[in-house]
């Protein structure tokens, strides 16, 4: 019986971000690292050995992987359903979700304000 290969999402495919446990420092690899003159798009692992977080200086071996921050979170072939919400990052969809809560209770609030 063969295996089926398993499919991976958007954001099990694009590249991890790590933060440093000490100061809380993430280094994404789509912004790369100005002060020390790494460019975008080197990954984490691509990083040179001597390579220290910017922040307080501690080495690669205190950062934890905290997987892809700006990627969508599903698969590639959903991302053209519903309406356009498949194609938005989940830092996205919470601003969308609590935002128009937010909205929604100050609406109602300002039901108060009527005579």
């Amino acid at each position: 019986m063969s295996e089926r290969p398993t499919e991976k999402t958007l954001a099990e495919q694009a590249p991890a971000s790590y933060e440093c446990r000490s100061c809380g420092y993430v280094y994404e690899p789509s912004k790369g690292d100005e002060k020390t003159n790494i460019p975008a798009g080197v990954t984490f692992e691509e990083l040179p050995e001597k390579w220290r977080c910017p922040v307080c200086g501690i080495g690669k071996n205190a950062f934890t992987n905290i997987g892809a921050i700006d990627a969508p979170s599903g698969f590639a072939e959903n991302l053209n359903y519903g309406f356009g919400v498949n194609r938005m990052t989940p830092g996205q969809k919470n601003l969308l979700i609590f935002g128009a809560l937010a909205l929604g209770f100050l609406f109602f609030m300002s039901l108060y304000g009527l005579n």
